[in-house]
């Protein structure tokens, strides 16, 4: 039956017209085109998306050291990690890092947007705000390490303006975390700024005209007009800013000392590293993998869930 199908297109190319010919032989070229720009990001994909990710899923019902066999343990390192109390606290930090860094970030990024917005030039705000974003982390947690040092200059300015003896930033259990962060706020503020502010530019004047004739103050504008509006937009910023905190390694890591101290900045991905890089137990540690995969499928679904109540879509367009 296959043969003669392509018999019958066969006949069919032989039976058009030159210029079919050619947008056939275009289209064949430019499909060729296609795959040849898109086959390097597909392969890329492939080998450090896809294959990490069955590796992982593999690993997580084994017992895998790295250089013995590996040995089949079914759900045991799932057992193991939701009684592990080192995974509870790692969870319990994670959740109050994305807890505040979110709500705070957002906000702290649409106050500033909406002040940028009214400014005619705002092209030296907005590289001053994003350049925390494109630098390094190495840099940022190295700039901030001096920052929160007992003589740094933070604690210096609250010492000489709260005439308090200056907080042990990174050495006080209490105060590790809001470290982290400060950081966090910091080096994520301006990707929320510029987002933010294309939001706002997408208003339809029209609206924001009406509401003035009809007498709306600043704050009325800006509640009952420019933030329905914009709730689309902040709603994808929260999405993304609360996967990106329940990720949150790098900066612990090069902040702190072994996630110190005593383990009050640890989250979930430092303790997926530590099991796995630090006591070589991939199984444990792709176990504790796929239940961050789930965790942040469970809270990415109620933040979808709820949106219908707050995000208004058919305003916004």
């Amino acid at each position: 039956m296959s043969q003669q199908l392509r018999v019958a297109q066969g006949l069919r190319s032989l039976q058009a017209s030159p210029v079919e010919q050619r947008e056939a032989a275009w289209r064949r070229a430019e499909r060729r085109w296609g795959w040849f720009f898109v086959g390097p990001q597909l392969l890329g994909m492939a080998v450090f998306v896809v294959l990490p990710f069955v590796v992982s899923l593999v690993l997580a019902f084994a017992s895998w050291d790295g250089l013995t066999d590996l040995e089949w343990v079914g759900l045991a390192n799932f057992a193991d990690q939701l009684t592990d109390p080192l995974l509870l606290r790692s969870i319990l930090n994670t959740l109050l890092l994305a807890l505040v860094t979110v709500p705070v970030g957002l906000g702290l990024a649409t106050v500033i947007a909406v002040a940028l917005d009214r400014l005619r030039s705002r092209a030296l705000y907005l590289v001053l705000f994003f350049a925390p974003v494109v630098t390094s982390s190495v840099a940022v947690a190295m700039i901030w390490q001096q920052l929160f040092r007992a003589d740094g200059a933070l604690s210096a300015t609250i010492a000489r303006v709260l005439g308090v003896a200056p907080p042990d930033w990174l050495g006080d259990p209490r105060l590790a975390l809001l470290a982290v962060c400060v950081v966090t706020i910091w080096a994520s503020l301006g990707l929320n700024v510029v987002i933010i502010l294309a939001g706002l530019q997408n208003v339809p004047p029209t609206v924001v005209e009406a509401a003035r004739l009809d007498g709306a103050g600043a704050l009325a504008m800006f509640f009952r007009i420019r933030l329905p509006l914009l709730s689309p937009v902040l709603f994808y910023s929260s999405v993304v800013a609360f996967i990106s905190s329940l990720q949150t390694f790098d900066t612990v890591f090069l902040l702190t000392a072994d996630a110190g101290p005593d383990n009050a900045t640890r989250t979930i991905v430092y303790h997926i590293y530590d099991l796995g890089f630090g006591r070589f137990e991939f199984g444990p540690s792709s176990a504790a993998a796929v239940i961050l995969l789930v965790l942040t499928l469970v809270i990415t679904g109620a933040q979808f869930a709820v949106q219908r109540r707050f995000v208004h879509y058919e305003d916004a367009a």
